[in-house]
């Protein structure tokens, strides 16, 4: 998708060029974590295990809030995910 060597000319945006595809690269990881935790906390949901949904929950609003103070998420996206999902876990 990206280039190896970037196309700028000038050395300060060719170092911008590396760091955006880095910075890049390690979003995509830790979105793709807070996503998978948050299957996991679905899965158990739906597997009707309350403990073992709580401490999915758990493990999961800790990633949420996480990408949200590293600006991977909007804040108010965090809290809607946490709030349906320990909706959820209390209609258990």
């Amino acid at each position: 998708m990206y280039p190896e060597t970037p196309l700028a000319n000038i050395a300060s945006a060719k170092k911008r060029a590396r760091q955006a595809v880095a910075r890049r690269s390690h979003n995509m990881a830790l979105r793709s974590r807070m996503r998978t935790y948050v299957k996991r906390t679905i899965a158990a949901i739906e597997s009707g295990d309350k403990d073992a949904a709580t401490e999915a929950f758990k493990t999961a609003s800790s990633m949420l809030d996480s990408s949200a103070t590293k600006g991977l998420i909007h804040r108010n996206k965090a809290a809607r995910h946490k709030s349906r999902l320990n909706a959820r876990i209390k209609q258990m």
